[in-house]
């Protein structure tokens, strides 16, 4: 991928390159010229408990360009820029930064807005009279979808604009990333919160549903693999968006578990759907981007609750959770590799800016293991290749019907980090008197 190849550390100043990727045909040399002018940055869509290391990672980058004269923010998105609600990142004294860069959700405010073309031009307006020069807009594939619109009206206004999409999203379903940013530190909460859970059921037996974000793509509840800590520990049955939900089937196997082990913990993805496609849930709700809103409700928890108590009898202890927002907002829960990896990709975006070899793009994160060591490095893509799509489990990291594989958990590992273990009492007994 390119422009780099190799990690960046953080305040680096190099500049490493590589040969163009064949996916993505540079512009003419002529039309590369960095130009000199204002940068300002966006966040938009979920926050995450990192997007703010690489809000703090632009900001750097940008204060230590020469070709970058101020650096904004802009409040909620697009529809700040749109009411002109920026604010000068510049000002800030780098204490503020570093405690800001720790702090989960959007500093700037979020938004959820598909901007019209009459928007894009507002936009460009605005830019235009602040002397933007450099827009980077922090979020998932529908902020992408939001900049590959805006750049194409900056482009054919002739507008010199250097556009560059950052990528944050708990999902991780971004296409051309090895993975997001905001994912590593979500995954780890879940992994917690469901061992936690197991600790919980193995106390009290039962049945225990966790309900878990992904609303197309199952990477999130996927990681409640990493929870397990022995044979016959939970979770012990796992659903995802991407195998298709069958009402006979799950029940059969919650059926089977609580044969084998007196208890049974479940997570299943708030995305999964029968064969038909429709979703357990049935959700009323669409957002801006046509998307099916999932979140904020415990409804899916009660209706696999109800038919799980219904198929075992009313005797059977059955309990349900949804994880909702905490999974993005949680202090103290936070990957240190994910907040490393948010803040090096903001550096990498503006280095990637400035230097001249793209326009615009969408910043991506490649996977360059070594000796079996992980080791990421930073790259860029066409905005048309991220915006909109979403990225599914491969069929590799599936393993049947309800569990992941051990390529899936060799994935994911390095991205959460280390993980608590729980402690088991030996139990010796006492003998008997009576």
């Amino acid at each position: 991928m390119v422009p780099h190849s190799t990690p960046i550390p953080d305040h680096e100043s190099t500049r490493p390159s590589a040969p163009p990727d064949h996916r993505n045909p540079l512009p003419p040399p002529s039309t590369m010229r960095p130009p000199r002018g204002n940068a300002l940055i966006g966040q938009s869509g979920g926050p995450t408990a990192v997007i703010n290391q690489s809000l703090v990672g632009l900001v750097e980058e940008c204060l230590a360009s020469e070709e970058i004269q101020n650096v904004y923010g802009a409040l909620n998105g697009i529809e700040g820029i749109m009411d002109e609600r920026l604010v000068n990142l510049g000002l800030e004294e780098p204490r503020v930064l570093q405690r800001v860069a720790e702090t989960p959700c959007a500093a700037l405010g979020s938004v959820r807005h598909k901007p019209t073309l009459e928007d894009c031009e507002r936009l460009l307006e605005v830019m235009k009279a602040h002397d933007v020069r450099y827009f980077f807009y922090i979020g998932g594939n529908d902020s992408a979808e939001t900049a590959h619109l805006l750049n194409q009206v900056a482009v054919d206004s002739g507008y010199d604009l250097r556009l560059f999409h950052v990528p944050k999203t708990i999902d991780n379903d971004l296409r051309e990333t090895d993975h997001c940013p905001g994912y590593g530190s979500a995954a780890k909460f879940v992994a917690q919160a469901v061992a936690g859970d197991n600790e919980d059921n193995r106390s009290l037996g039962g049945v225990k549903i966790d309900v878990i974000m992904g609303r197309n793509a199952g990477w999130l509840t996927a990681a409640a693999a990493l929870a397990r800590c022995g044979e016959g520990e939970g979770p012990h049955l796992i659903y995802l968006p991407e195998v298709d939900f069958e009402w006979d089937a799950f029940l059969g196997d919650v059926s089977d578990v609580m044969e084998r082990h007196g208890r049974c913990v479940i997570a299943a993805s708030e995305g999964i759907h029968d064969p038909d496609g429709e979703l357990i849930s049935r959700p009323a709700e669409i957002d801006a981007f046509g998307n099916a809103q999932l979140s904020g409700s415990g409804s899916l928890g009660d209706i696999l609750r109800e038919r799980v108590k219904a198929g075992l009898g009313n005797g059977t202890r059955v309990r349900a959770d949804t994880f909702g927002y905490l999974q993005r907002s949680f202090f103290g829960c936070v990957s240190e590799q994910d907040a490393t990896e948010a803040r090096a990709v903001g550096h990498a975006a503006v280095r990637t800016a400035v230097c001249g070899e793209r326009p615009h793009g969408s910043a991506i994160i490649e996977r360059c293991d070594e000796d079996g060591s992980y080791r990421p490095a930073y790259g860029c893509v066409d905005l048309e290749l991220v915006a909109r799509h979403t990225k599914d489990l491969p069929t590799e990291f599936l393993d049947g019907t309800h569990d992941v594989s051990e390529a899936f958990l060799a994935y994911v590992r390095p991205l959460v980090g280390p993980l608590p273990a729980a402690g088991r009492l030996a139990r010796y007994p006492v003998p008997r008197r009576l």
